[in-house]
């Protein structure tokens, strides 16, 4: 038997397990939170508030009225973050899930994080629930929500702030939940119908905290799904994971895939 305590130690035995799980699952489905992408570089929201904008509460950074007070402010933070994650790329742990997909055939990926790097890596269906900071949409979503807005294709002065919706006149914003916004609802209903009908959930680098996504997890836990959890730390998942691996995504899902691959190679 595998060692079903809290913390599960990446043995290889244990990874065989987890892999003889997986290659066993019909409905599988990943949820991904910020530690995946730290192991990118990308810092937290929090941890972006150094230098200039360490001053800033983050509630004076993203919220609609924060943007309707001081768009310029908004906007260049926002700007800020995005040079952060320009040079960012996937890391192993984002690969892993790809060659996971290819492996399973099937797999949704829910993600809390807006950088975009789980579609960089060629993961194809995945659901993202804080939105996508690569992308811009009018403040006032004029010809349905989301309108997205591609700025290559405005003309408008930097230095002042925001462009302006070329159908409605009204400010462009990221195309990221704010605080006070609720998570957009077809992305949500789909997480939560995709959650209900798994019978695996791998939970990666989330603290399990912020609602409404921490309570995908319990959903599919509720619903009969063998929890994994990939995380260096524990968190509000582990008393409720089927294995919780204390590891970083980056080492721990390559060597899953590895044990996953090689079971189906030698499966009796």
């Amino acid at each position: 038997m595998t060692d079903r305590s809290p913390r599960t130690p990446v043995t290889l035995e244990n990874l065989r397990a987890a892999a003889r799980v997986l290659h066993a699952s019909r409905c599988p489905v990943v949820l991904t939170g910020a530690g995946i992408s730290k192991e990118s570089g990308i810092p937290t929201f929090r941890d972006a508030l150094d230098g200039l904008w360490a001053q800033y509460d983050p509630q004076q950074l993203a919220t609609p009225g924060a943007f309707r007070r001081n768009p310029k402010l908004v906007w260049d933070w926002y700007t800020y973050r995005r040079e952060l994650l320009a040079q960012a790329q996937p890391n192993p742990g984002h690969r892993a899930l790809v060659e996971l997909e290819r492996l399973l055939g099937c797999l949704v990926v829910i993600t809390q994080n807006v950088d975009g790097l789980h579609q960089a890596a060629g993961s194809s269906d995945v659901i993202a629930l804080h939105g996508d900071i690569r992308r811009n949409k009018c403040f006032a979503n004029c010809q349905g929500d989301p309108t997205l807005i591609d700025l290559s294709t405005l003309d408008w002065d930097r230095a002042s702030g925001p462009p302006r919706c070329p159908h409605c006149g009204a400010p462009v914003r990221p195309d990221v939940v704010w605080f006070e916004e609720a998570l957009p609802a077809a992305a949500l209903e789909r997480a939560f119908r995709v959650c209900e009908n798994a019978d695996v959930a791998l939970v990666v680098g989330t603290s399990g905290i912020v609602q409404p996504a921490a309570s995908l997890p319990f959903v599919a836990k509720e619903r009969g799904a063998f929890v994994i959890e990939v995380n260096p730390a524990p968190s509000a998942i582990t008393a409720i994971a089927d294995w919780s691996f204390a590891g970083a995504a980056g080492e721990v899902l390559p060597r899953l895939v590895t044990a996953l691959a090689e079971w189906e190679t030698h499966e009796p």
